[in-house]
């Protein structure tokens, strides 16, 4: 599997930084990604706004015991070790609000360009760490973040919908680095099962303290977390594919259509899974033609039409055509890549094009593209995990197209309101008039084929 999208595309890093100084001169923000990346500029998509909880964070760990090391695998005795796996999970949650209390600081680090070392960076939050909690009850999202990524880089949609009244518990996969991919058996591998170890234990622990109802269960992965989740939410892995055969001795075969343990890789009380450039795709057809029939939870994919690193047509594109059984959505962003998942650059990833690149688009503003995906994403939790059927009027788009939105001189409104989506505007619900372009959604229904691009 290559790097991220961002590393063959070069030919923008002028435009980029010429764009990033045109934008650091004209305001009088210090520094432009000094806010925190969950709250989201004037021009953001009504439901991207951050909600009305304060936000608390915490990391826990789970053991998983006796997981197989398929790392250690020896050929020669076509055995390999058990040991416990060691998962720390990034906790986000409604919490009391504490006006004084000093709000967190992310640290992690990325794996650089050959032979540099890992790329240290911090991100600013929100969140109060260890904040008490506050109400109960609330639904249960599982995150898992893309290969050699960390879960603090998605802060832009954990702190999110955590102020939205979730409780989101991002999974610290510990990926081997992307950069040595002899290793890549260990994310195949892991992902669905830690997916589904941490579902199953957090709906257990977290229940107990009434922080959550266990069945209000919702999934959210990005490009390699896209993998997991879509396997985690009933997609059936293939034993006869490339991603199961690039698994040695066999060892994912318990996992896949007619092992022993298929079942170990399901999350139980789904009611909705969001897929962010899922990979999966050509040439792992990890799910074969059929597996992805295993889906019967509502499904929301969001992905760039120029995503060079797991693909469209024969990823996502696919995926949505052949998810038949669940209501589904695809959001396509426009001659966007892969790398749409993550939060903005921080100014420590600046310094190179490799860098950059983990989070930087390079047509589309990471921060705009998040604002649309928190959007989309809240309407889609709300109206499936809450079950808050108004919502449905913002997935329920008027035209595919949003390029083909029209808000008739009929209807005047002032230039920043939000289109209600009705009346004779087509203009898609919650977005401002001068900010609905580049994007594409289709849905389809349970039992409905997928339909064409044209």
């Amino acid at each position: 599997m290559p790097r991220h999208a961002g590393i063959s595309q070069t030919i923008t890093a002028a435009i980029t930084a010429a764009i990033t100084a045109a934008l650091i001169g004209t305001f009088a923000v210090p520094a432009f990604a000094a806010r925190p990346p969950s709250q989201f500029g004037v021009d953001a998509p009504q439901l991207a706004r951050l909600g009305p909880h304060a936000v608390g964070f915490e990391k826990i760990t789970l053991v998983d015991p006796a997981q197989v090391d398929v790392l250690a695998y020896d050929p020669a005795t076509h055995t390999a070790p058990k040991r416990d796996r060691r998962l720390v999970v990034d906790v986000w949650y409604p919490a009391v609000a504490e006006a004084h209390a000093p709000r967190v600081v992310y640290h992690a680090a990325f794996p650089s360009e050959p032979p540099a070392p890992p790329a240290q960076f911090t991100i600013p939050g929100i969140a109060v760490r260890n904040a008490p909690f506050s109400g109960s009850n609330y639904p249960l999202v599982v995150v898992s973040h893309g290969y050699s990524n960390m879960p603090v880089a998605m802060s832009w949609i954990t702190e999110n919908l955590a102020s939205k009244g979730y409780v989101v518990a991002a999974i610290e996969h510990e990926d081997p680095p992307i950069t040595d991919l002899t290793k890549f058996a260990a994310p195949i591998m892991r992902r669905p099962l830690d997916i589904a170890f941490v579902a199953a234990t957090l709906q257990h622990t977290l229940a107990a303290k009434h922080w959550i109802d266990p069945r209000r269960t919702a999934l959210l992965g990005y490009s390699m977390g896209g993998y997991g989740v879509l396997t985690a939410a009933g997609a059936v892995l293939d034993p006869a594919s490339a991603l199961a055969k690039a698994v040695p001795g066999n060892l994912l075969a318990p996992y896949c259509r007619g092992g022993a343990r298929q079942g170990a890789v399901k999350v139980r009380h789904l009611r909705a899974v969001v897929a962010i450039s899922p990979a999966g795709g050509r040439p792992l057809d990890a799910w074969g033609h059929h597996g992805l029939a295993g889906i019967k939870v509502p499904l929301f994919m969001i992905n760039g039409n120029r995503d060079h690193t797991v693909g469209y047509r024969y990823a996502a594109r696919r995926f949505f055509d052949e998810a038949v059984n669940a209501h589904r959505y695809l959001l396509t962003l426009e001659e966007a890549g892969h790398d749409i998942g993550l939060d903005p650059a921080p100014a420590q990833m600046r310094g190179s094009l490799w860098n950059e690149g983990w989070f930087q688009d390079p047509v589309w503003s990471t921060e705009r593209v998040n604002a649309i995906n928190a959007h989309f994403i809240t309407a889609f939790f709300d109206r499936y995990v809450k079950g808050e059927k108004s919502r449905g009027a913002y997935l329920n788009v008027p035209v595919v197209h949003s390029d083909r939105g029209v808000w008739p001189t009929s209807h005047p409104a002032p230039y920043d309101a939000y289109s209600p989506g009705t009346g004779g505007i087509t203009v898609w619900k919650g977005f401002q008039k001068p900010y609905s372009v580049g994007l594409e959604l289709r849905q389809a229904r349970a039992g409905q084929a997928g339909s064409k691009r044209h």
